[in-house]
């Protein structure tokens, strides 16, 4: 399904958007973000912290780094009380993403993975290929959503397309 490489480049690919859309992004008064616009999660400010919780939850899972603070998904648009706390951790759980991404193996991602969903309520298991992939999948999701919000909002962001990533990023 994937491979290492794979998991690799799309932990590069995370972290340079994620650049691109906080530099965007601060061009914007706090408030503004903080602003429900419609979005699943209301605002751009409840948006990216839903996404940086999503990730800290998987990474806990694929790496036993510690859980994220924020209980469950609806909570997760609250993990961090303001942008520079979000942007430090944002940035801090990238690093965390591209260092457990080079650790990866063809044989761990041919494995399984089982843990307890608490949106479901019950265990799950499935392959963690298909895991990895999902959670780069979930991260283009969402900045898909705030990179609409930031275009709405009058700013125009860097490119957005893989073959454009700048190389060693």
């Amino acid at each position: 399904m994937i491979t290492t490489a794979f998991a690799r480049t799309m932990a590069d690919y995370n972290r340079w958007q994620n650049e691109t859309l906080i530099a965007t992004a601060e061009r914007l008064d706090e408030e503004v973000l903080a602003q429900d616009i419609g979005l699943f999660f209301g605002s751009i400010t409840g948006t990216v912290n839903h996404l940086l919780w999503a990730d800290q939850f998987w990474l806990h899972r694929f790496a036993g780094t510690a859980r994220p603070a924020a209980a469950s998904i609806a909570a997760s648009a609250a993990l961090c009380a303001d942008w520079p706390g979000f942007v430090a951790e944002r940035r801090r759980i990238d690093q965390a993403i591209i260092d457990w991404a080079k650790t990866l193996d063809e044989g761990w991602l041919a494995g399984d993975l089982t843990w307890h969903s608490g949106s479901t309520g019950r265990d799950i298991t499935r392959p963690r290929a298909l895991l990895v992939a999902h959670l780069f999948n979930h991260q283009t999701h969402h900045r898909g959503q705030i990179h609409a919000a930031l275009t709405m909002a009058g700013l125009t962001t860097a490119p957005t397309d893989l073959p454009f990533m700048p190389s060693g990023s």
